[in-house]
């Protein structure tokens, strides 16, 4: 149960700093970031948090709104 609540913990810092960035590519790069720390802290694949976290923050900023800055 305690990894469960870390891992969410995780992911709601890394979707909020996620948002982060004027372009795509900085919001993917931030979602790197959060998504690699996520998994460290979680004791999971940091190469699978970065990856998952900076196809996270490149594409969800697009699909909430698709007319932001950036998105095309």
């Amino acid at each position: 149960m305690s990894n469960i609540l870390r891992a969410m913990g995780a992911l709601g810092f890394a979707v909020t700093l996620a948002a982060c960035g004027e372009t795509p590519v900085e919001r993917a790069t931030t979602g790197a970031l959060a998504g690699g720390a996520a998994a460290a802290v979680t004791g999971e694949s940091v190469l699978n948090g970065a990856l998952i976290g900076g196809a996270i923050g490149g594409i969800a900023p697009c699909v909430a709104n698709p007319n932001a800055a950036g998105c095309f």
